[in-house]
């Protein structure tokens, strides 16, 4: 198999145009989760809880997706994907036509859950390729989002007040659109059956789950976690910071803009410098990426240390993430994958979670330096477990 015929899969491009449609309405999610919570909320205080309830809901709904699509399919676990989003968005609509905080904060934990069963298009991208193939194919699956990044907003724009009087109403209505529409593409895939173990092995899920003791996996679990926790430590309180130090709003939603930029453009070819040096090499050297954009950006407050340390920040996540995702899909087996990848994207789903909230607290208490560099020890601790645990392999 070659590059174009990856390109020209017909398997693998529906996968792709799914995935592109579909995350077109995570930016719409997360723009409405703090808009119409402002406005619903009773107290502003809670304003921005739809959205931590949304990223819950994503932690809790990882395994069971996985777990499903490994006994139903993958297609199967998307298409409930979607149907659970479509509902997420018609009670959302719902909540703002009766103004109803707690219906909204439903609709989206019902769109949290719906957008964790999306994360797995990445695995399933190596799963219609040949297995050389496969680091390629999962870091071209991540590059769609950096169309869905940019359209989502667009979409938002055009749409919010497409049903007025109520505003979101209509911002709302697209994604539910958006919700059916990605599923089309999924009618003209194929994906391969997925082989079954003995019934033995069947009947004990925790035969699985002990995999994840295997130093492969454990390595490939860290790295996932770890970048993907300190990229929205540093990201969630940039906007908080930027204003503190006297910057726009505008300004503030640029920098997080080229961050997102930064996050999937490298996606293009970060697949063909895994395949060239290999999945750990690239993973460790995004890990140390992110401990540069952490120490740059402790160094200053101006705008340029804003838009570089986020921009080399989203480069390192890139690297960092792509890469463990690929070492993972080497490490497992078939009858491990479902429990494994739902038990991985739990625990990355956890860390940001607990990072998310922990950010807020920092910036606002000890300021932006210090997180910066809170963020550069993390990674310097998980780099430092890494040499030892390879230092460790090499004397063994």
């Amino acid at each position: 198999m070659s590059f174009s015929s990856v390109l020209t899969n017909r398997n693998f491009a529906g996968l792709l145009a799914a995935n592109t449609i579909l995350g077109a309405a995570f930016p719409i999610q997360l723009i409405l989760g703090g808009l119409a919570g402002l406005m619903l909320a009773p107290d502003p205080v809670l304003a921005t809880l739809p959205s931590s309830v949304q990223t819950f809901a994503g932690m809790l709904a990882a395994a069971p997706f996985s777990l499903l699509m490994g006994r139903m399919g993958r297609k199967t676990g998307f298409a409930l994907g979607g149907l659970i989003t479509l509902g997420g968005a018609i009670a959302a609509m719902q909540a703002l036509y009766t103004q109803n905080f707690t219906l909204l904060c439903a609709a989206h934990f019902l769109m949290g859950a719906g957008w964790a069963s999306f994360q797995y298009f990445r695995f399933a991208a190596g799963e219609v390729v040949e297995k050389n193939w496969r680091p390629v194919a999962i870091s071209l699956m991540l590059s769609s989002l950096l169309v869905a990044a940019l359209v989502g907003p667009q979409v938002f724009i055009a749409a919010k007040d497409a049903m007025a009087p109520i505003p979101f109403v209509g911002a709302y209505a697209a994604m539910g659109v958006i919700a059916v529409v990605g599923l089309i593409p999924l009618a003209f895939v194929r994906m391969p059956v997925a082989k079954r173990g003995t019934p033995d092995r069947l009947a004990s899920r925790f035969a699985a789950f002990a995999a994840l003791r295997r130093p492969a996996i454990k390595r490939a679990v860290g790295i996932g976690a770890v970048s993907q926790g300190v990229m929205v430590f540093l990201m969630i309180p940039t906007p908080i910071a930027m204003v503190a130090c006297g910057f726009s709003a505008d300004t503030a939603s640029d920098v997080v803009r080229w961050h997102i930029v930064a996050m999937f453009a490298p996606s293009f070819f970060t697949g063909f410098l895994i395949k060239r040096f290999g999945a750990q090499t690239i993973a460790t050297l995004g890990l140390i990426i992110i401990v540069a954009a952490a120490v740059a950006a402790s160094l200053g407050i101006t705008a340029m240390h804003f838009y570089g340390s986020l921009i080399v920040l989203g480069l390192g996540w890139n690297f960092g993430f792509i890469g463990a995702t690929t070492m993972l899909d080497a490490a497992v087996t078939e009858d491990e994958k479902a429990a494994v990848q739902g038990a991985n994207d739990t625990i990355i789903a956890l860390v940001s979670t607990v990072c998310a909230f922990a950010a807020g607290l920092v910036v606002s208490s000890l300021g932006w330096a210090a997180l910066a560099l809170m963020s550069a020890c993390l990674v310097l601790v998980a780099l430092t477990v890494l040499a030892l645990n390879r230092f460790a392999l090499a004397r063994a």
